[in-house]
């Protein structure tokens, strides 16, 4: 499948009527949103609402039985994950997923595994032209690396470090990708006050520098407001609201299901 051009400004991805479920239980009903391109986009709810479910719709992880999704003016169908990646969909998970025995340096490579070209001949010898592109590899990792500032912990295997540097970690791999779309999936969940505020800036600066489109969840409210262009809120798997995050805060139907009488 290929996909065309956007410009910023334009709509990047599309869902519409969105449907997922597994065996008796819907996951998601009827869910229609869409994503600018250049915009960070929140996805808030409360557990259960089927957010996960939806970065795994649009990453390809799970199928939808109802629905049309469109990424960069294509429509498509049964994309798998690989695929999403290759068209410039990466994204951070939940619990962190990282090799934990392996070197943040490593974990970080990884992320570059879909822009190699040379074949596992050439990895092998680590001569000549893979060796050439090796070092392409390792420059823009090295770039990555110096803009999360975790250089100090470049041969750290990542299992020794704390959570928050973790999901630094992960978010640097996800970035080496060069993504168009990047999916942070509760990125400061088990995050301390200073380690939030950290990592709220490279959201920022991420999208203000690279341009990178995001779309996130997220449970700390205050962070979505401070973070987020546009808000779409779901609930029991049902879109709720959808809008800037001053129209989504003061929308009683969302203060009722979520957000709460005393915000």
């Amino acid at each position: 499948m290929s996909t065309q051009d956007v410009m910023p400004g334009d709509v990047l991805l599309n869902l519409e009527n969105v449907s997922l479920s597994f065996g008796g239980v819907k996951a998601i009903k009827n869910v229609g949103f869409d994503i600018i391109k250049g915009e960070v986009r929140a996805i808030i709810g409360p557990n259960g609402a089927g957010k996960t479910s939806m970065l795994n719709v649009i990453n390809g992880f799970y199928h939808p039985q109802e629905g049309v999704i469109t990424y960069k003016n294509v429509q498509r169908s049964k994309m798998k994950p690989y695929v999403a990646a290759s068209q410039g969909i990466s994204r951070t998970f939940q619990n962190v997923a990282l090799f934990k025995g392996m070197s943040t340096l490593d974990n970080i490579m990884a992320g570059r595994t879909l822009k190699m070209h040379k074949n596992f001949f050439w990895q092998m010898l680590r001569f000549g032209p893979a060796l050439q592109e090796e070092m392409a590899h390792r420059r823009k990792v090295e770039e990555v690396i110096d803009f999360l500032e975790i250089a100090h912990i470049r041969r750290t295997p990542v299992g020794r470090l704390p959570y928050g540097l973790q999901k630094r970690v992960e978010l640097a791999r996800a970035l080496a990708m060069e993504p168009e779309l990047l999916l942070l999936d509760e990125p400061m969940a088990g995050m301390n006050l200073e380690e939030k505020e950290d990592m709220s800036r490279y959201i920022l600066e991420v999208n203000a520098e690279f341009g990178t489109t995001i779309a996130l969840i997220e449970h700390d409210i205050r962070v979505v407001m401070d973070l987020s262009d546009r808000v779409v809120v779901l609930n029991y798997g049902e879109k709720l609201a959808d809008g800037t995050p001053q129209e989504v805060s003061s929308n009683q139907a969302v203060i009722d299901a979520y957000l709460g009488v005393g915000h």
